[in-house]
């Protein structure tokens, strides 16, 4: 009788660990396929966002004739005090970002500024009045809200210790002094104009502090001018992007001294971060991008001093100015938004001119007012009417 024979059903060990194998490659081939295509997609949205903005921003001056005011909202002629407790008022201190609520379809967020706002109805006596408190106080619900159109999808930061987070700020130029505040500046407990020939020649940028403008002041065309850059948050890991570096002071080595001021206070070892023992704003509501609501400079701002990515370089606290220029997740650069509400994506190779320039343009300096940026095509992006010739890019 011939012998039965037996099929083998099923796999070697070998064959197994070869298909095993073959599969990892196939996964470790598409994975950064896949988180590239994630990246692209979320990069996009980010851009999205933007032009949103931008329509926003246009929008706004078809209906006022004037572009929105980075820093404004109510005061106290005389007093700098209760801008936290009720009634309130928020010394000047609101962004562009609070005006343009309407326009990228908030009517109801900015309904609950622009008028009387009671937080608990337990307590109806306690009444923030129109426009809020100062943008710092955690206890006015709307400066705590994450508004998803001043969010870049790339940037992961989110909650406490920050307010409400964005992930974009105007434009102020390619100088620091006096961009913090512009003519009007709270001294000696009252509000004053003062120092307007240096505020002239200093605020150079898309929007001036405290100060109505108009698309007809940018004389360079909006097209060659930066209406706004991207800007990340802090994830507390002392990222010189986000925190801020308030070790060197103003001059002669300071950040008023030149755009590298701080580069010597970074990690050699992690060139992104900040080294130990640098002084720097430790408290993370003081952060990059940590209030949507608030002008002050590390929130709502960027300046076109050096590329993108570089240092956040102060030569005071976080309520004062210094060098701070746009920043993302993203590889490679940052999105800025054109004045006539186009989207570029800027490396952080751009020609930035020469870092060890005086960011002073006032008075007998080396950059006498009106000058054109000394900080390369970037710098020239940057103002608004120095009538630089701008090229590619």
């Amino acid at each position: 009788m011939k012998r039965l024979s037996t099929k083998r059903n099923g796999f070697t060990l070998v064959e197994l660990l070869v298909v095993i194998a073959i599969i990892g490659v196939l996964v470790g081939l598409l994975l950064p396929a896949v988180q590239a295509a994630r990246e692209a997609a979320r990069r996009m949205s980010c851009s999205n966002n933007f032009k949103q903005m931008g329509l926003a921003m246009h929008n706004y001056h078809s209906a006022y004739n004037q572009l929105p005011i980075q820093g404004t909202g109510t005061y106290l002629p005389t007093t700098n005090a209760n801008s936290d407790t009720f009634p309130g008022h928020n010394q000047r201190k609101l962004s562009v970002l609070v005006g343009m609520l309407p326009f990228i379809e908030q009517q109801g967020l900015w309904e609950m500024i622009s008028n009387p706002h009671v937080p608990d109805p337990a307590n109806p006596t306690q009444v923030w009045q129109a426009m809020g408190p100062g943008p710092w106080v955690a206890g006015y619900d709307p400066w705590v809200t994450n508004i998803p159109s001043y969010r870049c999808p790339s940037d992961p930061g989110q909650g406490l210790p920050a307010l409400g987070r964005t992930n974009y700020g105007v434009n102020i130029g390619d100088a620091i002094k006096w961009t913090e505040w512009g003519v009007w500046r709270l001294t000696g407990g009252s509000w004053n104009q003062g120092h307007i020939n240096e505020v002239s020649g200093s605020c150079r940028g898309f929007f001036v502090q405290r100060t109505n403008s108009k698309f007809r002041d940018i004389l360079d065309g909006l097209s060659n001018t930066i209406a706004a850059g991207e800007l990340l948050s802090d994830l507390g890991d002392r990222d010189a992007r986000t925190l801020i570096n308030v070790s060197n002071g103003w001059f002669p080595s300071g950040v008023r001294g030149s755009a590298n001021a701080c580069d010597n206070d970074i990690d050699p070892a992690r060139p992104q971060f900040w080294a130990t023992g640098i002084s720097t704003e430790n408290n993370g509501t003081r952060s990059r991008g940590a209030r949507w609501a608030s002008s002050d400079v590390p929130f709502t701002c960027i300046n076109t001093m050096r590329g993108p990515n570089t240092p956040l370089c102060f030569g005071g606290g976080f309520d004062s100015t210094g060098q701070a220029s746009p920043s993302s997740r993203h590889q490679g650069g940052a999105h800025v938004l054109m004045g006539d509400g186009a989207v570029r994506f800027i490396t952080d190779s751009i020609d930035a001119g020469n870092a060890n320039s005086s960011s002073v343009f006032t008075g007998n300096t080396d950059h006498p007012a009106g000058s054109a940026s000394p900080y390369g095509l970037f710098g020239a992006l940057g103002s608004r009417s120095a009538k630089e010739t701008i090229g590619e890019f």
